[in-house]
């Protein structure tokens, strides 16, 4: 079904069954060693989604789910995971050590993400988790019954980011005059275009100097959208039963590291290919008409003239 304005989901259905999809590409790229995250696993297990669960376990063979030589499938979106989980690791590792000494971390649309849980952070630092109630609280009671302490203080801002999630992250003691850490990781290909020009106006009115960012970009929404519809029929032959089709927007978008630099950031690219190449992993097949090849991993930081 096609998305609109006003649609609701949970970690089960529609966009929000991607949050699932992803924790169980983490899961199985933990099981490949490839990363590490302990929490992905009991996460997927929790929501209840089969196939997703018997990903994350190990007990689907590629083979079986994914067509050979196709751009998108259970397979590649576990390599990108592994790499795109490393890039943004170490993007908060070097926020952290920055000369703004950045203390506030936002992880916009958090989902599933355990980071608050699995990383070493520096003493005083505070994450903001911003997503709906129901995927806070189902995140935040799973960990917690598995007996695991955040490594830095966690603040929940459970709000719908189409809602006006600003006031809602000042309200829970985000402070603008000082610098933040932003992730929009897995999210701007899933917001309406002018969704995702007013989230990034939205992340720079509420930034101080020295903030920085980091965001996936997929280039090309429409053939991603594609590829992502012909893997999803093959994993319904196994047992997937909810519907991923049409799950992004149409319409032409703003390139994201071209708009933040209008907005007084400062943009640096890598390619997909060349972090999968970076990390050892199978790239990406290349050409006009590839869906993935062209998307970009972008880190900015924010230099306010003044």
């Amino acid at each position: 079904m096609a998305r609109s304005d006003n649609d609701t989901w949970n970690l089960a259905t529609s966009v929000g069954a991607t949050a699932t999809m992803v924790a169980a590409g983490r899961a199985r790229a933990t099981k490949d060693r490839l990363i590490d995250d302990p929490f992905a696993e009991p996460l997927v297990r929790a929501v209840g989604v089969d196939f997703f669960t018997r990903w994350a376990h190990g007990e689907i063979d590629t083979t079986d789910v994914d067509e050979p030589g196709a751009p998108w499938g259970m397979q590649r979106m576990t390599d990108l995971l592994a790499a795109r989980t490393r890039y943004i690791d170490t993007f908060f590792a070097k926020a952290q050590d920055d000369p703004a000494h950045i203390r506030q971390i936002v992880i916009l649309a958090s989902g599933l993400d355990a980071r608050g849980y699995r990383l070493p952070w520096a003493p005083g630092t505070i994450i903001f988790e911003i997503d709906q109630p129901e995927v806070i609280e189902f995140k935040t009671a799973t960990i917690e019954a598995l007996g695991a302490a955040p490594t830095a203080e966690i603040r929940a801002v459970s709000v719908d980011l189409r809602h006006d999630w600003p006031a809602a992250l000042q309200q829970a003691g985000f402070d603008t005059g000082k610098a933040a850490a932003w992730a929009a990781e897995g999210l701007l290909g899933f917001l309406p275009p002018d969704a995702q020009d007013r989230l990034l106006d939205n992340i720079t009115a509420l930034s101080a100097d020295g903030s920085q960012l980091v965001a996936e970009v997929f280039m090309n929404t429409g053939s991603n959208q594609n590829a992502l519809n012909s893997a999803s029929r093959r994993w319904r032959d196994h047992g997937l039963d909810i519907a991923l089709d049409d799950l992004g927007f149409p319409g032409e978008r703003n390139d994201v590291a071209d708009y933040l630099h209008t907005l007084g950031w400062q943009p640096a690219c890598t390619p997909l290919n060349e972090l999968l190449a970076h990390n050892g992993l199978p790239q990406q097949p290349d050409g006009d008409d590839a869906p993935f090849a062209k998307n970009y991993y972008c880190s900015a930081v924010l230099r306010k003239a003044g």
